[in-house]
């Protein structure tokens, strides 16, 4: 088992690292990378994965039901704990809600569950961002604009994947293919982006940021335990909504923060220390899912 686990976890670790050394020696721009991520990679990713033949949208509809109430109820538990931190929620609460599905989640579900895990970790993956783009901003301002998320090429990519699941109609192999392929580069072009990112933040407000990486994997881990028995979740989905509850907070939490000023400092700090404490939560996670099968 614990072959297993290193085996999967030492490659996604060793990009991320990569991408940090990188950028202590080089600093560079990823302005570009980024926008090229956001509207053309993650796009590709999510359509191909949800259009692909691993994904059932229909068997996996209770898990992504699962990875909704991860996110509102992981919010539910850190927000009384904002409260007795005297921390204000708009700052503490999302990232505690929205978790690194993304750059870590997918290569770590690809790798322990191969395609089957890959397909449902991006349906999650895609609803997360959803939340995050739409509640997740309310969150941190009130006052932010709800209709501009719809013209997000990763939203519009998800709903062009979901009605592809649901009508599977005819499409050129070698179109799908190329689709896939745009795709797949997005995995290690992610975790190397993190690397980066990790490289450029601060560690300021410390103290919180430890509290926010101890709160944000066990409240998601809590979440995932008392919603498999209800949902009736198979071994696999168990497994992938543990592993999902486990993951560090979310880059986009700082961004979204940075955007709106709301205290970016602590923000970062809960990101950074969330994603080197992901060392200790990840390989329990995997432990525990794998151990499911």
């Amino acid at each position: 088992m614990i072959e297993r686990v290193l085996g999967i976890i030492l490659p996604v670790f060793s990009i991320i690292v990569l991408g940090y050394l990188y950028a202590r020696r080089v600093k560079p721009d990823m302005a570009w990378v980024n926008r090229l991520s956001l509207n053309v990679l993650a796009p590709a990713l999510i359509f191909s994965a949800l259009a692909s033949k691993a994904f059932d949208l229909s068997s996996n509809a209770l898990l992504i039901a699962g990875g909704v109430g991860v996110v509102l109820g992981s919010g539910l538990l850190a927000w009384p704990l904002s409260r007795v931190l005297h921390e204000d929620p708009r700052t503490f609460v999302p990232p505690m809600m929205f978790n690194n599905c993304g750059n870590m989640g997918l290569p770590l579900a690809v790798l322990a569950f191969g395609s089957v895990g890959l397909s449902a970790m991006v349906a999650m993956f895609t609803i997360s961002n959803l939340l995050q783009f739409t509640l997740g901003m309310h969150i941190v301002n009130r006052h932010a604009a709800f209709w501009p998320v719809l013209r997000n090429p990763m939203v519009l990519a998800t709903f062009a994947g979901f009605a592809f699941a649901l009508t599977q109609p005819p499409a050129p192999d070698w179109l799908m293919l190329a689709i896939k392929m745009v795709g797949d580069a997005m995995i290690p072009l992610m975790l190397i982006s993190l690397g980066v990112r990790m490289a450029e933040v601060s560690w300021g407000g410390w103290h919180l940021g430890v509290i926010g990486a101890l709160v944000c994997p066990l409240t998601g881990m809590v979440m995932a335990v008392l919603l498999t028995p209800v949902l009736g979740l198979d071994a696999t989905q168990r497994g992938l909504l543990i592993l999902f509850g486990s993951l560090p907070p979310a880059v986009l939490n700082f961004m979204v923060a940075e955007q709106y000023s709301q205290e970016p400092a602590k923000v970062a700090s809960i990101v950074l220390i969330g994603n080197l404490a992901s060392i200790l939560f990840v390989p329990l996670a995997l432990a525990i899912a794998l151990h499911q099968i």
